[in-house]
């Protein structure tokens, strides 16, 4: 049919042993560590000692995980109910980046609080660096061939401008789908641009924060209408009520602050 069909990526990398690093892991670690320099790099400028941001990392990316792990095994309990020995094999994927953020978001309010530190403060700075783990995070999905959306041609995709080895990975069981993990890491990449630019403006503390959330929110809304592995509720999917409820909340605070805070405190500040 085509001139040479490529194969399917693998999603082992390397094999130790009896031991198989995968790809999904590989680029999740990657997109923390990339976000970790970034962001300690804006957490020098912004006066933090180099411990700090190590110290808040050491809670919360085991815990976001464990929460992405329980948010998305919450949603499947009637498959894993069934599979127990499965419910920890988040190397075959199944981690929902809902589940992470929250585990995030809370970690980071008591980890603050306890360090006398403004929440706020610290999610600002940090915001540009979430953006960028979910940005490389995403090319897990890639990996595993999951969080794709429905049927659609190969001329399609060609049509995207998209190389070959690309196309192939979203020919699953001789369908080819829409990349929708692409889709949304872009939409992100543009939000990374966004969140760099508002620093800039240097805009009242906790608004970049709550721009990202509300960026995110949107974008993921539409794409996850794309999807054909939503968690649902019911007939809902349960990422679009989440970013529904993340895109009024962020304004809605906003708005608030602005409202309330006669005397505001600004990123630069």
């Amino acid at each position: 049919m085509f001139d040479s069909i490529l194969l399917a990526i693998d999603p082992v990398a390397l094999k130790l042993g009896p031991i198989s690093v995968r790809w999904y892991g590989v680029i999740i670690a990657t997109g923390i560590v990339i976000a970790y320099i970034v962001g300690q790099r804006e957490m020098r400028k912004r006066g933090f000692n180099e411990d700090f941001l190590t110290d808040l990392l050491i809670w919360a990316v085991p815990i976001s995980i464990i929460c992405a792990r329980i948010y998305y095994v919450i949603f499947e309990w009637p498959y894993y109910a069934s599979h127990p020995d499965q419910i920890i094999q988040i190397w075959h994927g199944g981690i929902a980046i809902h589940g992470a953020l929250i585990g995030a978001f809370i970690t980071a309010i008591i980890f603050t609080r306890k360090r006398g530190v403004s929440f706020w403060k610290v999610a600002d700075i940090l915001a540009p660096s979430l953006i960028i783990g979910q940005i490389v995070g995403r090319w897990g999905n890639f990996m595993n061939q999951e969080a794709y959306g429905g049927v659609v041609s190969r001329s399609f995709l060609e049509s995207l401008h998209l190389p070959n080895w690309l196309i192939e990975q979203m020919n699953i069981n001789g369908f080819y789908h829409h990349p929708t993990f692409l889709y949304e890491s872009l939409w992100n990449l543009v939000g990374l641009v966004l969140l760099l630019l508002l620093r800039k403006v240097n805009l009242r503390r906790g608004e970049i924060f709550l721009t990202y959330i509300m960026w995110y929110s949107f974008g993921r809304f539409f794409i996850e209408g794309m999807r054909t592995d939503s968690l649902l509720i019911g007939n809902l999917r349960m990422a679009q009520i989440v970013s529904l409820i993340g895109l009024i909340v962020g304004a809605i605070l906003i708005i608030y602050r602005r409202v309330t805070i006669k005397k505001p405190v600004r990123y630069k500040d």
